[in-house]
């Protein structure tokens, strides 16, 4: 039982790298990443100044960070696209294309939030 519970910590702990790798990665490539960072500090910061409940709070936060998840998705799907097809071809567009439109329903979701919860 304990060299169980030894092996799940370390593959949570590996886990845990493996997931700062991946940011620090996208941080240093993608300007779109630093971005949606500074609008998600920015709105956190509006969400705690302003006088909302707090599960108006968690929607705000939670919201932004799925923004954050979907443009690292996005990141993940454009290396790979690159990477098995250098050149133009219509269904690599398409996929990233689709990433791109994943990005921006998620960030569509954190406005809406923001607009309802201000005009409710």
């Amino acid at each position: 039982m304990r060299d169980l519970l030894a092996g799940e910590i370390r593959r949570f702990a590996n886990t845990c790298i493996w997931s700062v790798q991946g940011w620090r990665a996208a941080w240093a490539s993608e300007k779109s990443l630093r971005q949606w960072t500074l609008v998600n500090l920015l709105s956190a910061t509006l969400a705690f100044t302003l006088d909302l409940t707090s599960g108006e709070r968690a929607l705000i936060v939670a919201l932004g960070l799925v923004v954050l998840a979907a443009e690292l998705l996005n990141t993940a799907i454009e290396e790979v696209v690159d990477l098995v097809s250098p050149g133009p071809h219509p269904r690599a567009g398409k996929a990233k294309d689709c990433g791109s439109a994943g990005v921006a329903l998620a960030a569509l979701a954190g406005g809406a939030a923001w607009v309802v919860i201000l005009l409710g």
